[in-house]
């Protein structure tokens, strides 16, 4: 069950720095304009509740617990590799509620 959990955590880590990698290398890219240039070094963009509202985030959440399990929830739902962005799958007053707290 260790190994597990374990495992777990190190695909879920592996997943998410896929994530951060190709939004730095979407960046590091002078020709691409697909890359939203609001989004400042260190931070990345996740998508949250059913209108998918957009929040800029620290990367610095990937070790907060509350966060962690959010990310937890949006693997279950939606898996790491679905094209949609990251996708946060609760409300979003919820997430604004994390937010305020960990912000």
């Amino acid at each position: 069950m260790g190994l597990t959990k374990s495992h777990n955590k190190q695909t879920q880590a592996l997943a998410l720095k896929n994530i951060i990698k190709k939004d730095s290398n979407l960046r590091d890219d002078n020709n691409n304009n697909s890359y939203p240039t609001d989004v400042p070094k260190g931070h990345f963009v996740v998508y949250v509740g059913e209108t998918r509202s957009r929040y800029i985030v620290p990367i610095s959440w990937l070790h907060h617990k509350g966060f962690q399990s959010l990310l937890r929830q949006a693997e279950e739902e939606f898996g790491f590799n679905h094209g949609m962005g990251l996708t946060i799958p609760c409300h979003e007053e919820d997430f604004q509620s994390l937010f305020s707290v960990m912000g």
